[in-house]
């Protein structure tokens, strides 16, 4: 009797395998297995803003694993949250690691993922840490799966995520680098109060209906642009601006990139915007430079102006695409182009790259679970 592996289909908690049988009378007859998984996974920064996300991104892309632990501050231990039609009892990071998960995904801000990402390293443990505290780390490899994905080895327990801006800026710049090459990038960012947390969207919203209540910026964000993304360095500009700069170094690859970056806080509820100036190394015609684009995975033009489309920050609200648009020459100098670039920060920018990460090292064969 023939048979032959028909489907292999990913499920949250299971893997199943269909077979079909070819009888004798030529008719095949499909059996199906199911495989129960074992892999367990922490989210740490459960209750925050990307924490939340990820958990939604969890679910959507059916990323493998039998059990789950929740992890927040000391404030929200003992808080139910409710996942997969399930309540879920928020924990600390002790009883987290005493779980001994397979892999943790880390976003509860720098200082706690310097102190807690090696324990849960040493214990075997496989670390996607979403904050700054190891990006820049020498040792750590910072990873776009699309871009670099396949530089992770299997001596890498802590593996970082990059900044949300430098994120979507590399995911449009990578192709284009890699192709002509890129000597010179000038990028001003336009970025969601998301980024800043669930304090700084409160004072949005407060100051939309006319409250005074606590503020995440030393002025008003309502009808007002602030020039100012986290704080300011003594080269003037701030960390958010150098964040860009040597993230987007360390992914292309390249320390003589000449980058200069200003970053600006708008009055937007859900998606980064960028306006990017590069001087190319080599010829290009716009034309290519958007086919080229129109073909990268992640990637979605909408440029047309002609007709009034171009990217928006609505467009991305929800959703994991990198959007690029208004694509021309830079009349001012030779081999010089311009775009737009926008990206749901949130997602693509934070909590989705993290997932994929962890899917990459799946693939990969680094990050392995074990069926039953």
């Amino acid at each position: 009797m023939e048979f032959i592996v028909w489907k292999i289909s990913k499920l949250t908690t299971c893997c199943e395998i269909e077979f079909r049988f070819k009888h004798h009378t030529d008719q095949y007859i499909s059996i199906k297995f199911a495989k129960s998984l074992r892999m367990k996974l922490v989210v740490v920064g459960a209750t925050g803003m990307v924490g939340k996300v990820m958990l939604e991104v969890i679910e959507e892309r059916k990323f493998p694993f039998s059990e789950i632990r929740l992890v927040a501050s000391e404030r929200s231990k003992g808080n139910r949250i409710f996942f997969q039609g399930k309540e879920n009892i928020v924990v600390g990071l002790g009883e987290a690691m005493d779980y001994k998960p397979d892999v943790a995904f880390f976003s509860a801000g720098r200082d706690i993922s310097l102190e807690w990402a090696p324990r849960f390293a040493d214990i075997g443990c496989r670390v996607i840490d979403n904050s700054s505290a190891w990006r820049m780390d020498s040792t750590k490899k910072l990873i776009v799966p699309e871009i670099n994905g396949d530089r992770i080895d299997d001596e890498d327990f802590i593996v970082a995520n990059p900044n949300c801006s430098t994120i979507q800026l590399v995911m449009a710049l990578a192709p284009i680098h890699y192709k002509y090459g890129i000597s010179r990038l000038i990028v001003s960012t336009y970025q969601s109060v998301t980024g800043t947390g669930q304090k700084a969207t409160k004072q949005l919203e407060d100051e939309t209906q006319g409250f005074v209540g606590e503020k995440a910026y030393p002025h008003p964000i309502y009808q007002n642009v602030l020039p100012h993304c986290d704080g300011f360095l003594a080269n003037g500009y701030t960390k958010e601006e150098m964040k860009i700069v040597n993230e987007t170094r360390k992914i292309l690859g390249d320390q003589t990139l000449r980058i200069s970056a200003t970053a600006v806080r708008v009055p937007v509820i859900g998606g980064h915007s960028e306006s990017v100036t590069l001087e190319l190394c080599n010829s290009f015609k716009v034309d290519e430079i958007r086919m080229l684009l129109e073909s990268t995975t992640g990637i979605c033009v909408i440029d047309d102006p002609s007709t009034n489309k171009y990217p928006m920050p609505i467009y991305s609200q929800g959703n994991d695409i990198v959007y690029v648009g208004r694509i021309r020459e830079d009349i001012s100098l030779d081999n010089s182009l311009k775009m737009w670039i926008v990206s749901d920060n949130l997602r693509k920018g934070a909590a989705t790259n993290t997932v994929q990460i962890a899917e990459k090292l799946i693939d990969l064969g680094i990050l392995q679970y074990e069926t039953v």
